[in-house]
């Protein structure tokens, strides 16, 4: 234990030099500890698991207060605009994170703040009153139409609704107002798929590149990333999209699978061929491994191999 407080401690002082480097108050940082001293009175069985793994003490509080206190930007406070956005980050994960009626009851219908209204929005579409909902998208865009945020709710709304080709425009917009968030481009492509209309799969791909270029650890990306290309009947790439599904997803076996397939159907040299060599390769096969491996193939198609440099 002594040893963590030790650790959590030059955590804190981290944290402190980070927030003062960057111009923040640590203000808040030693207000949300203080928010938990109680948690030092309690047993093991009590606290809140977090504080079990992060022990937590009043010398571990008082330890950080002096730092931050004496810090140039301590009496620093957040501008009017930066608390109206955190108040509108707040409403949305209260209103995806609780259920419906508990968003309602928190935020009245007399509340007509931008953040009671956006939690609303999103209560009623997740309660299944899918007009409302978006009725009350629309005000909000009205107000606020360079939000692609709020896009991506109207799109959503339509898209889980089952009508896909309606919620591209607006997982369109959303991606020209914030072209480099990878989940945005993933909810366009994920449109463009569903319509089930062949001349757009063009469109999907291109989003969903984009996206696993940036994300790829985004197991949904691929996903539909090998379903689009399965569509269009490219094989070689809807396999090598599959193992890095698997791959990102930690799969190592199904990885090595699919990407041995993908290897077999893809142009031998090209970029997703060594992509695909790349993973089988990952998973702890040597050279000699795959060369044994194309000679078995080779014999069974009647026909042997020559070995490397032959």
């Amino acid at each position: 234990m002594r040893y963590l407080q030790g650790q959590e401690g030059e955590a804190d002082i981290t944290a402190a030099r980070g927030l003062e480097a960057a111009g923040e108050s640590g203000r808040g940082l030693v207000e949300f500890f203080e928010n938990f001293r109680s948690q030092e009175v309690f047993s093991d069985a009590r606290r809140f698991p977090y504080f079990r793994s992060h022990p937590l003490s009043s010398q571990r509080i008082e330890a950080l207060r002096r730092p931050v206190e004496s810090a140039s930007n301590y009496d620093r406070t957040d501008s009017p605009e930066r608390m109206a956005q955190h108040a509108l980050i707040r409403a949305k994960i209260e209103a995806f994170m609780n259920p419906p009626t508990q968003t309602l009851r928190t935020y009245l219908d007399n509340d007509t703040s931008f953040p009671a209204r956006y939690a609303r929005a999103i209560a009623w579409y997740r309660d299944g009153q899918t007009q409302r909902a978006l009725d009350a998208t629309d005000a909000l865009i009205g107000e606020d139409d360079d939000n692609p945020f709020l896009w991506e709710l109207k799109g959503q709304i339509l898209f889980e609704e089952g009508r896909p080709e309606e919620a591209i425009a607006a997982h369109r917009r959303s991606v020209e107002l914030l072209p480099g968030a990878p989940l945005l481009r993933i909810n366009l492509a994920h449109a463009l798929i569903e319509t089930n209309d062949p001349t757009q799969l063009d469109d999907a791909v291109e989003h969903l590149k984009l996206a696993t270029a940036r994300e790829p650890d985004n197991t949904l990306a691929w996903r539909l990333l090998s379903q689009a290309y399965s569509s269009q009947g490219k094989e070689g790439e809807a396999r090598l999209a599959s193992a890095e599904f698997y791959f990102a997803a930690g799969g190592q076996e199904q990885a090595t699978q699919f990407a041995l397939r993908a290897r077999d159907l893809l142009p031998r040299g090209s970029i997703e061929w060594r992509r695909a060599m790349d993973i089988v390769l990952a998973s702890g096969a040597t050279m000699d491994d795959i060369n044994d491996l194309d000679r078995r193939q080779e014999r069974q198609r009647g026909t042997v191999i020559a070995p490397p440099g032959a």
